[in-house]
């Protein structure tokens, strides 16, 4: 089983010839509504990667809850453990720009008052994952990963948004993902020098004794694991949209762990569904299913 402690949103999204500078107003044609949130995309990047999984967070008492729960409830995450608040439901407003790329802004509302004791009564155990992000309290973050440790089941600690974790926390974490950008704030938080992603995820593996994964983008990723190096380059597609990119890799990455696969393997399949996400468009209507998955891992990496 999977757990996911972290955010629910309602993206915005509006598609715009290039994306504004400071003080910069751009003029999109229209927009759209989807279900978002890093944690909900996650979750629901594992369950249609295969898994077991339980959502944990928090949604308002207002007609965003329902957007923001839909797929999720489709494809058959557990929600019993999303809270109803009196905070509006988190929103994310998202510009795409002609290429792909995007910019973000996050309005975290009832996601600030997720409470890590949701899962207080849940059967854990050494087979269970449990995913973390930065969209949901940083205290709140180590009390759920204490938890999970405790029952002897593994934490997977996406750094995203960027900024610096807690020691205590990153001390209760068994697998660390970051972007590149993620991965030169954490350093410069240790007081490392700059560093090449496959220096940085060595010394964290090395010193820390975190696995570490950075991915980079269209060109793949570098992980470290006990001493081993990996490096895989992403399968090549026609990108029309990078949002949950990144979450989508996460999702199937702890699915595949889930499922017994190895470190690599489970790498293989988190490219995989990360670079089938950015050949759709918005978070999580673009999040690949198991089938998709290991198509293109069949003809990509096998």
């Amino acid at each position: 089983m999977i757990v996911v402690f972290g955010s629910l949103n309602v993206d915005l999204v509006t598609q715009v010839e290039r994306l504004p500078g400071p003080g910069e107003t751009v003029i999109g044609p229209a927009y759209a509504l989807h279900p978002g949130g890093k944690g909900a995309n996650q979750a629901l990047a594992a369950r249609r990667a295969g898994a077991e999984v339980v959502m944990v967070g928090a949604v308002g008492n207002d007609g965003f809850a329902e957007i923001a729960l839909s797929l999720l409830a489709a494809d058959g995450v557990d929600l019993s453990r999303v809270a109803r608040v009196s905070e509006p439901t988190g929103a994310a407003f998202i510009a795409v720009d002609a290429s792909g790329a995007n910019q973000i802004v996050v309005a975290s509302g009832a996601n600030a008052a997720a409470k890590a004791e949701s899962i207080g009564g849940m059967v854990l155990g050494d087979a269970d994952i449990l995913l973390l992000q930065r969209e949901v309290p940083e205290p709140e973050c180590i009390a759920a990963a204490a938890l999970m440790k405790h029952a002897g089941g593994r934490v997977i600690f996406n750094l995203a948004p960027a900024g610096p974790p807690a020691a205590e926390l990153l001390a209760l974490v068994d697998i660390l993902v970051v972007n590149e950008h993620e991965a030169a704030l954490l350093g410069a938080a240790f007081g490392w020098p700059a560093l090449e992603p496959y220096a940085f995820a060595q010394r964290i593996d090395s010193e820390r004794g975190l696995a570490c994964i950075v991915t980079l983008g269209a060109d793949g990723l570098v992980g470290w694991h006990d001493g081993v190096r990996r490096r895989l380059e992403a399968p090549k597609v026609e990108a029309l949209d990078t949002v949950a990119a990144g979450d989508s890799f996460v999702g199937a990455f702890a699915a595949a762990l889930a499922a017994g696969y190895g470190f690599s393997g489970a790498l293989q399949r988190g490219l995989a569904a990360g670079s089938l996400a950015c050949t759709g468009r918005g978070a999580q209507p673009s999040i690949p299913r198991r089938d998709a998955i290991e198509a293109l891992v069949g003809t990509s990496f096998l």
